[in-house]
C-alpha cells in the first residue's frame, strides 16, 4: 500500500477525516505497518497502552477475560480504530484483540496520538463522539443481556 493509499484509508477513519492531507501524510508516514497472522495477539487485557491501531486488511477480535473463560464482545474490520481507550485514560488495556485472519495494521504510538490532539482539538471531539458511541452501544448491550436474565 502506498503512502498516498495510506492517506486515503485514514482519511475514512472519522477521528482523522477533518485532519488537513499534509497531516494525514505525516500520520501514514510515521505510523508502524504491522502484519498479525491468524490467531497471534495485537494486544492482551491488562497490558500497558503504547499505541493504538488502525484496521488496514483482515478482521480482529475484541476478548475480555471472565470468570468462564474468553468471551468475544466485538469483530473489528477494516478501516476500525482500536487500543485508544488505554493510551487516552492511561489504564491497562481492558480487552485483549486477537487477529481473527491475517490482518495488516497501522500502529499509532501514544506520543504521535497525543501530538496530534495537541495540534488538533477536533480530533478530541471526534475522539468524544466516538467513545460515547461505544459507550451507548455497550449500555444497550447490557440492558439486552439483563432483560433476557429476568
Amino acid at each position: 500500500m502506498s503512502l498516498n493509499e495510506e492517506v486515503e484509508l485514514l482519511r475514512k477513519i472519522p477521528l482523522f477525516a477533518k485532519l488537513e492531507p499534509s497531516k494525514l501524510k505525516l500520520l501514514a508516514f510515521t505510523s508502524e505497518r504491522i502484519t498479525y497472522e491468524a490467531d497471534q495477539v495485537l494486544f492482551r487485557q491488562g497490558d500497558i497502552g503504547d499505541a493504538a491501531y488502525i484496521i488496514v486488511e483482515g478482521s480482529a477480535k475484541v476478548l475480555i477475560e471472565t470468570d468462564e473463560g474468553e468471551v468475544e464482545v466485538a469483530m473489528l474490520g477494516r478501516n476500525d480504530f482500536v487500543g485508544e481507550i488505554a493510551i487516552l485514560c492511561d489504564i491497562p488495556r481492558t480487552a485483549t484483540v486477537k487477529a481473527a485472519s491475517q490482518t495488516v495494521t497501522l500502529q499509532i504510538t501514544k506520543d504521535l496520538f497525543f501530538r496530534l490532539v495537541a495540534e488538533f482539538p477536533q480530533m478530541s471531539v471526534e475522539i468524544m463522539r466516538v467513545l460515547a458511541s461505544r459507550l451507548e452501544n455497550t449500555t444497550q448491550d447490557l440492558r439486552e443481556a439483563l432483560a433476557q436474565n429476568k
